[in-house]
């Protein structure tokens, strides 16, 4: 079920309502709360510019997801492309196909910048995100093995 809901890049005056769902994602990958935190680390990415967030609003002007996606560059394919790092839809307002518009917000905004790809990681265990990406074209990169190194 598509809900109406307004998806546009989010500006500084609507950090409260990020940072709560940013905190919320956080949770969800098992992270203590940390709202003031999330609140710091967002305004921090917009004011330098770091990533673009798209905000998906409903009609009254809460926030209830969103998307970020970080600027990089692919050397081997010598062209711009996104990461995109967090998708979060707040439980409450989950399956009403908001995760679905808020990844094609991405990819619009992605071509509409000039980048030749959305690349994006999930944990194993996100089956439910897995199947959106697939259900959107995504392909599971069976070529290149990805490392994390903590510092």
């Amino acid at each position: 079920m598509q809900t109406g809901v307004q998806i546009k890049i989010a500006v500084p005056g609507e950090l409260s309502g990020l940072a709560y769902l940013f905190d919320g994602y956080r949770q969800f990958y098992g992270m203590e709360s940390d709202l003031a935190g999330a609140q710091v680390f967002l305004s921090e990415r917009m004011r330098r510019g770091d990533s673009v967030i798209l905000v998906a609003k409903e009609q009254e002007g809460l926030s209830v997801g969103f998307v970020q996606l970080y600027p990089m560059f692919s050397s081997v394919r010598m062209a711009p492309i996104f990461i995109l790092n967090d998708l979060y839809v707040d439980q409450d307002w989950r399956g009403r196909g908001i995760g679905e518009q808020l990844m094609e917000a991405a990819r619009r905004h992605a071509v509409q910048s000039g980048n030749i790809a959305l690349e994006l990681a999930t944990e194993k265990t996100n089956e439910r995100a897995q199947r959106l990406y697939e259900k959107l074209g995504y392909s599971r990169d069976r070529t290149f093995y990805h490392y994390a190194l903590d510092l």
